[in-house]
């Protein structure tokens, strides 16, 4: 019989053998099971293949690990489209400023009469206002983005960065919603006063009355620059609702690669458009005097109104007059 130490050997032995036994039983699981082949794998990478891995459920693109495709995607958006959104913006500020050093502020030659004239009503100032707001939040939160953990990172920290990224995810996703409703708005609201005419080109020509003093080239209730922004803002904003929606669901978009597609000219479209909006704000804030009433409180001065929008004008006294001239049947 043997001894209590003879009998501890033998189990520890025994459970020794037990352990080292394991992975080789457990490798044994699915003899069917394919091991990567290194060769394989390289020459893949080398051709610029897919490498991909074995999965058990239904989406196949799941299991690619690596794709050339992607990895091109991946420097379109860590390079191209970074530096492209930065100088889109920094450009045309930079572009307003040096207009403003030259030309200064845009003032009414006539001076301002006192006398004011409705141009834009409520329903016309909520729609500009929500249109207005929703792109602005909606552009920030999208720069951040694609700038964010370069730009927005190093000055905030992760901790308040990953804060207002995640809230910004979430403002981006529902504010896109009213945005498209207000862009619709818009629309049907002025797509009558921005259809182009030869007025146009007069008013192009004199440069709008921008750049040289006293000149005051003759327009109706929207002048050709103010179209141009218009018809910007409804392609560029129909081209980000669109390509919104497919990036919202991407089982829309149909494949990978579509979806790429459409994100690439979501940042595009948003990078242009932003510089555009930009242009806009300066000109109906501190670049042009009394422009800003036209959306503030809905009226804007006389003189002003006759400056920039002399047929207008006249379309409006016309009208009154009219109206003052029509008696009551007896």
């Amino acid at each position: 019989m043997a001894n209590p130490i003879s009998r501890l050997i033998m189990t520890l032995g025994l459970v020794l053998g037990v352990m080292l036994a394991a992975p080789a039983a457990q490798a044994q699981v699915n003899p069917t099971q394919q091991s990567v082949n290194e060769g394989a794998l390289l020459e893949a990478l080398g051709s610029g293949g897919n490498v991909a891995g074995r999965i058990t459920i239904p989406d196949e693109s799941a299991g690619y690990l690596i794709k050339p495709d992607n990895k091109l995607w991946a420097a379109l958006q860590g390079d191209t489209l970074h530096q492209i959104s930065i100088w889109a913006v920094i450009g045309m500020v930079a572009l307003l400023t040096l207009f403003y050093v030259l030309r200064g502020k845009i003032r009414v030659d006539g001076g301002l009469s006192g006398r004011k004239i409705l141009r834009f009503n409520t329903i016309e100032r909520f729609a500009h206002w929500t249109l207005a707001s929703t792109f602005i939040i909606l552009a920030l939160s999208g720069l951040n983005l694609i700038i964010g953990k370069t730009v927005i990172l190093p000055l905030l920290g992760e901790a308040a960065f990953g804060t207002l990224s995640a809230w910004g995810k979430i403002a981006h996703n529902y504010l896109a919603w009213p945005f498209m409703v207000a862009l619709v708005m818009v629309l049907l609201l002025w797509v009558v006063h921005n259809i182009p005419n030869r007025l146009d080109l007069e008013w192009l020509k004199q440069g709008g009355g921008l750049v040289k003093k006293g000149v005051h080239p003759p327009a109706k209730k929207f002048n050709a620059g103010q179209k141009i922004i218009f018809w910007a803002v409804i392609a560029g904003g129909a081209a980000l609702s669109y390509t919104g929606v497919m990036l919202l669901f991407p089982a829309e978009a149909g494949t990978p690669a579509d979806w790429q597609f459409f994100q690439t000219i979501h940042a595009l479209t948003a990078a242009v458009l932003s510089a555009i909006i930009i242009a806009h704000i300066y000109i109906g804030s501190v670049g042009m005097e009394g422009a800003f009433d036209a959306m503030g409180t809905g009226e804007v001065d006389e003189n002003w109104a006759k400056e920039h929008h002399s047929l207008w004008v006249e379309e409006v006294k016309g009208s009154k007059a009219s109206k003052g001239r029509t008696q009551p049947a007896e």
